[in-house]
């Protein structure tokens, strides 16, 4: 493997570097796709450190797309990454089904986002009960990828 097309591969992350990943960032990109459509999001999560990761569905895109599509994914992705140079980065992909919370999900879930996302003051314009727009992802598969410094 050439130099070149080992920086751009890198090599595969320990588990522990990938929990690492997902709790220290608190943003990545939430791909759904339905019916041949694909419709990916930069988005703010939670992660619990027991498979599953928690997004708040708010926004201003078109009318209830993004509830849409993750109504209708059977399995969604989701990427996190961290670049730092062309030559140092690393990136988490996690996948697996996406539900809405219930109830009983919401104190995890709002544990989880207040500890890691990117803006956890969302978090008050929240009524579970009456909108829960809280959904969650049950990690089915996670593996990561690095390149640090060569």
């Amino acid at each position: 493997m050439s130099h070149e097309s080992s920086v751009l591969q890198g090599h595969m992350m320990p588990e522990s570097a990938v929990v690492d990943l997902l709790k220290k960032q608190g943003v990545g990109t939430l791909s759904m796709a339905t019916e041949g459509s694909s419709y990916g999001i930069p988005i703010s999560f939670g992660y619990d450190e027991r498979d599953t990761l928690y997004f708040l569905l708010v926004g201003h895109s078109e009318e209830g797309k993004k509830v849409t599509y993750a109504e209708r994914t059977e399995e969604a992705s989701f990427l996190v990454y961290d670049v730092a140079s062309d030559t140092e980065w690393r990136s988490v992909i996690a996948t697996g089904p996406l539900d809405r919370i219930t109830p009983t999900d919401w104190e995890r879930a709002r544990t989880a986002l207040a500890d890691n996302a990117y803006r956890p003051d969302l978090l008050t314009e929240v009524d579970v009960h009456e909108d829960p727009r809280v959904w969650k992802l049950d990690i089915e598969t996670k593996s990561g990828r690095v390149m640090d410094g060569g």
